[in-house]
């Protein structure tokens, strides 16, 4: 099966060119006048930029999706080439409803007509890996029903072989190829498709999301219902909006434009440093806006997640940047690993500031993140910074919410607009407040473990007692001093449990 698809593959890169990246390269370019030669039935007008998109969107979704998470590694990337990928757009032909139908079938054991009182033929939405059908269920309620792409595994897995194949071949091309971690980026797009496949995860990604913002003024997650959800089909709650897209007649129903755009840079920073839990899919046709000017949210697929650490160094990066304090920017770089303990500070700080100190101080509609993350990762490779695969979701999303911005506010200052929000996260973290919260969540644990202290003390300092010489008084007075100083500890411990489960 692998076969048909290399050799559809090669048939199409040979179509638009795509040749001309892998004989540029010094190791095979010996090889141009031969394939020239070879090539002479093709006509290439366009740029070779424009080339490569156009081959992605013919080689299918999966490798349209692929571009889209590639687009955001401008380490990797000529400008041209990443901002051409840019303009990938997921949408595909729909499967037939008949196709649907079936699946429903098969998966609840009785047609659809027979589980849901309405069932719409023709999708509203049609995906890489899904489409969407509105329907209402027995009791009225409006649904949207989201149904798997037949034979679309296959397909995948298929695809990210052969990705992992062209992985190998940047390593062997690029004399930096490893540092860029192709294996790890394929491995990390591996990752989130295998959510994408599985329904019932993408329904507990929105059950998440929407306990997450349950009651805000700011964001709406649709309900999931559960008792109609499978690994190939899922059904939600049906969201009434505008596409945010749409600014005229967002305008047209009153809607606050700046307050909207401020909120969308607010819903994000509360998922990144508040939860750890973000929507990595936030280009403008999976976001409507309510008649009451909040966002609504849709499809799930693929969200990306941050450990504590991870939250940590970027609340640290972004405030140092929001504070242009580039020195604490490069500390924390070396601190965290991702920059070589030998790196001199100074030289590093210095690269620093040559890239971000002409953002500050203006408008959205006049800071480039594409340009300034390019910038940021050729700084990186000087300093053989290793680059992050867990956080390329992280840098899409930024990318999507530059774009949001642009459209709906491009006078939105950003940066003044998430640095009160970041301080208010990082006095939270490490202050008295962010004190106290950690000894809650520990306190479980303590509650259970305290109490067998004494006696472990005890037994412990009884073994010691034994062993030493038992004539020894001023022995026999430090190891009383140091089990009264530890239970002394304990009881305080205990005592503070006790507090905080009064007043938690």
């Amino acid at each position: 099966m692998r076969l048909p698809r290399l050799i559809k593959i090669l048939y199409v890169s040979l179509r638009f060119g795509l040749d001309e990246f892998f004989l540029g390269h010094e190791r095979v370019r010996g090889l141009r006048a031969f394939v020239n030669a070879l090539m002479f039935w093709r006509a290439l007008r366009e740029p070779r930029a424009v080339r490569l998109r156009q081959a992605l969107e013919a080689l299918g979704p999966i490798f349209v999706k692929f571009g889209q998470i590639l687009s955001t590694r401008r380490d990797l990337l000529a400008p041209d080439i990443a901002d051409e990928l840019a303009k990938l757009q997921d949408q595909v032909p729909p499967f037939p409803a008949d196709e649907a139908l079936s699946i429903i079938h098969r998966v609840y054991g009785s047609p659809a007509d027979q589980v849901f009182a309405e069932f719409e033929r023709e999708p509203v939405a049609s995906a890489s890996v899904a489409q969407v059908h509105l329907g209402r269920l027995t009791d009225g309620t409006e649904i949207a029903v989201k149904v798997l792409r037949p034979g679309i595994s296959a397909v995948i897995n298929e695809d990210l072989a052969l990705l992992d194949a062209g992985a190998s071949l940047i390593e062997w091309l690029w004399a930096d190829g490893k540092r860029l971690r192709p294996h790890d980026v394929v491995a990390e797009f591996a990752k989130h498709l295998e959510v994408e496949l599985d329904l019932l995860r993408e329904a507990s990604n929105a059950s998440q999301l929407r306990r997450n913002f349950a009651d805000s003024p700011l964001l709406i997650v649709p309900e999931i219902y559960w008792d109609y959800c499978t690994s190939e089909v899922m059904v939600m709650e049906r969201m009434h909006g505008t596409p945010i897209s749409q600014v005229g007649e967002l305008r047209a129903q009153d809607i606050d434009i700046p307050r909207l755009s401020r909120a969308g840079v607010e819903i994000f920073f509360t998922q990144v440093f508040r939860d750890g839990f973000f929507h990595a899919d936030m280009h403008p046709g999976n976001i409507l806006v309510a008649p009451d000017g909040r966002y609504i949210a849709l499809d799930f697929g693929i969200m990306g997640t941050l450990t504590e650490v991870d939250k940590n160094y970027l609340a640290q990066n972004f405030l140092g940047f929001f504070r242009r304090d580039y020195r604490r920017v490069a500390e924390a770089h070396i601190e965290s690993g991702w920059a070589p303990k030998g790196t001199r500070v100074d030289d590093f700080e210095a690269a620093i500031r040559a890239v971000c100190e002409p953002v500050f101080a203006k408008p959205l509609k006049e800071i480039s993140f594409g340009r300034l993350l390019l910038r940021l990762f050729q700084t990186s490779r000087r300093f053989n910074i290793q680059i992050q695969p867990q956080l390329v979701l992280l840098q899409k999303t930024l990318l999507n919410i530059e774009g949001l911005g642009r459209e709906l506010d491009p006078d939105l200052d950003l940066w003044e607009t998430a640095k009160p929000f970041l301080e208010r996260w990082m006095a939270e973290q490490v202050g008295w407040r962010g004190f106290i919260e950690r000894i809650k969540e520990e306190a479980p644990y303590w509650s259970a473990v305290l109490p067998q202290l004494p006696r472990l003390l005890h037994q412990a300092l009884q073994r010691q007692a034994q062993a030493s010489d038992p004539g020894d008084l001023a022995e026999r007075l430090r190891q009383q001093r140091t089990q009264s100083r530890l239970l002394a500890a304990i009881a305080l411990a205990l005592a503070l449990i006790v507090v905080l489960q009064l007043f938690d």
